[in-house]
Formats: C-alpha cells, structure tokens, sequence
C-alpha cells in the first residue's frame, strides 16, 4: 500500500465512453445451460461485432473524449491502454491506437495489465507524466472485450465497452480536476489466466470477500483517513462492478446511500467490461454531474488491488458534455442476439 497521492493542477479535459450495440439477455444463456430461473447475476451484457476489438473500441471513446476536449491530437504526449484482452500478445495495442488518432510519433505509448483496474492504472500513469511536466497532454483508456469459459459463471457478465479521458493541466474549461488519489494492492489469487490457457479461473465467492470488499474498501478508507474526506463530502460513488449486487454491499458497509451509488451503475445492463468498467461508470456520471460536486471512484483488479481518485466537477463539463454523444445515447442502440451468434461474435467456435 503507498501513501494517500495528493494531484493539484491535473485534470479531465474530455472524456467519452462506448459500448457495442450487441447484445445477449441473461435468460438466453441460462437457457443454453439449462440453469434455474433464480437470480442471475445481470440482466444482459454487452457483444462485441465481429469487427470489434479491444483496439477499435478503444480509438472509438478516444475520439469522443477529444473531440470534447477540443485539442488538436498532436499535443497528445502518451497514449495509455489497459486491458485483459489485447488482440496481440507480443505486439502493443498502444501504437495502434496511438496512429488511428492522428497523434505524432513522439509520444509515449504503453499498454497495461492488471486484470479490472488496468484501465485507473492507466490514468494513474498519465497523471503523473502531466504532473512532471513531461507531457502536455494524455489519453488514459480502459478497453476489453473479457473473456468467459461457456457455462461459467463469468459467461454472464464478462462484456465490452471501452472508456477514455484526455488529461492535462487544469485550466478555465475542464470537465473535473483530480484532488487526490490512493491504492491498495496485495497477493490475492481470487483470478487469473495462465499464458496458455484461453479462459480465466476464478475461486467463486472467495472473489468477493476478502479479494472485492478487502481491497476496495481498504483504498477508500485510507483515503478518508489520510486526507481528512468525510464520505458524506461526496455526491457520486462509483464502484468496480463485477456484478449488479457487489457496489451496494460495499456501500452498505460503508454506510453509503445507495443513491449516490445508482448514477454511476451499468453492469445490470451491459455486464463487467473489466478495465472500462468503472471508468464507463465515471463517464456516465459525468454525463450529469453538476459543477462543485465530488466524486469518489474506486476500481478493483483481481489479482489484487484498488485504486481510488478524488474528482471535483468543473465549469466545463456543461460544455462538454454536448460535443460528443451521451452513454444513454449509446446504450439505447441495443440489438440482441441469441447464443449460437454470440459464440460466433466472441470467436468461441473454433474450426
């Protein structure tokens, strides 16, 4: 665990989220395996077309977020990913992107992995190389299309979505300015995928406690310890979403009005985007947010760790928020598919 991270000076410039129009209902796959009509752990998830991929999905909420940040590409200085399913093992998904933006070659690009919070990873990175100075401007993104064995449990919330967010130095026209930042990290083999293995293992209800509420709570009670937050300072709380239940247990053990948990909820409809998954819950808030409002989120990763931010919501977010489509907007493009095309589309049929 590292010391509470106080930012001044750093913040959101643009921001944009995306999510495919595909989709599969719970019930469907739970028909295909010939499961009961008890409670499923989302109502449907998300699918990714056949042309999609961790990196389209990517440069997608890229562009919404600069075109809302309203900067040329050419004063990105780095362009971070973080993903559990970059398309190439040995080949990274940062460049890529990096060339489809138009951004100029003399940046930095990295790509990264720490299963859920590869993505606040990410934006960790890029806050830092902006706060040094080093870089004028960077894009953080959390990008996966996750993985599920057919008939596991993951199958039905393991989705794809991507999220992303221009930051730079604060300024008169900014979305939010980061306050401070704390994570939490240890051993914990809740999940994990071996480099030969197409699917995860996970330990069933050992994921949640202690791997989900120990780690996530750990971060954001050493946040408030250190930095003298009251939760009650906050409008917005937005958690890791594994599945639709875990966010208001860890609410309610934080004593957390599950109002200002339901803004930032997508999972009972799209599923665990895993690396997007909080950051598409930070872009839905945002979506609404008023000026002067704080937001904590908190991201989890298997494996494991947290990571919490501080935001407070600027000026510049009315703004904003008008040059790019809403996530609503998105999400109402939904078309749904039955399970012999959604193995098609997740490549689960190998001939």
């Amino acid at each position: 665990m590292r010391d509470l991270v106080k930012i001044t000076g750093i913040a959101i410039h643009g921001y944009g989220g995306y999510v495919p129009r595909y989709r599969i209902k719970s019930e469907e796959i739970a028909r295909v395996w010939g499961k009961g009509e008890g409670e499923l752990p989302v109502k449907e998830k998300t699918v990714n077309n056949l042309d999609e991929d961790t990196i389209t999905m990517a440069i997608e909420a890229a562009k919404y977020a600069i075109a809302r940040a309203e900067i040329d590409p050419k004063k990105i200085g780095a362009v971070n990913i973080g993903s559990e399913s970059h398309p190439y093992a040995v080949k990274p998904s940062g460049t890529i992107v990096a060339e489809a933006l138009g951004t100029s070659p003399s940046i930095f690009s990295a790509d990264f992995e720490f299963a859920c919070k590869a993505g606040s990873e990410a934006m960790q990175m890029i806050i830092g190389l902006v706060g040094s100075g080093m870089i004028e401007y960077g894009i953080a993104i959390g990008s996966d299309t996750a993985q599920g064995r057919p008939g596991d449990a993951l199958e039905y919330t393991a989705a794809a979505g991507a999220a992303a967010f221009v930051i730079g130095k604060t300024g008169n026209n900014v979305a939010a300015e980061f306050e401070a930042s704390k994570s939490y990290v240890t051993d914990m083999p809740d999940f994990w995928r071996r480099d030969y293995e197409r699917y995860p293992v996970h330990t069933s209800r050992f994921t949640g406690e202690p791997a989900y509420f120990h780690h996530t709570l750990s971060a954001i009670n050493a946040l408030m310890e250190e930095d003298g937050y009251k939760l009650s300072d906050f409008d917005y709380f937005i958690f890791h979403q594994p599945n639709a239940k875990f966010p208001y247990v860890a609410a309610k053990m934080l004593g957390i009005p599950i109002q200002k948990v339901e803004p930032g909820m997508l999972s009972h409809i799209i599923g665990n985007t895993y690396s997007a998954c909080s950051l598409l819950g930070l872009v839905k808030v945002l979506d609404e947010a008023k000026p002067g409002q704080r937001i904590l989120i908190t991201s989890y990763g298997s494996g494991a760790g947290s990571d919490s931010f501080v935001l407070k919501v600027c000026e510049g977010i009315i703004e904003k928020r008008q040059k790019a489509p809403t996530l609503a907007r998105l999400l109402q493009r939904a078309t749904y598919i039955d399970y012999a095309r959604y193995l098609r589309h997740r490549d689960k049929i190998r001939v």
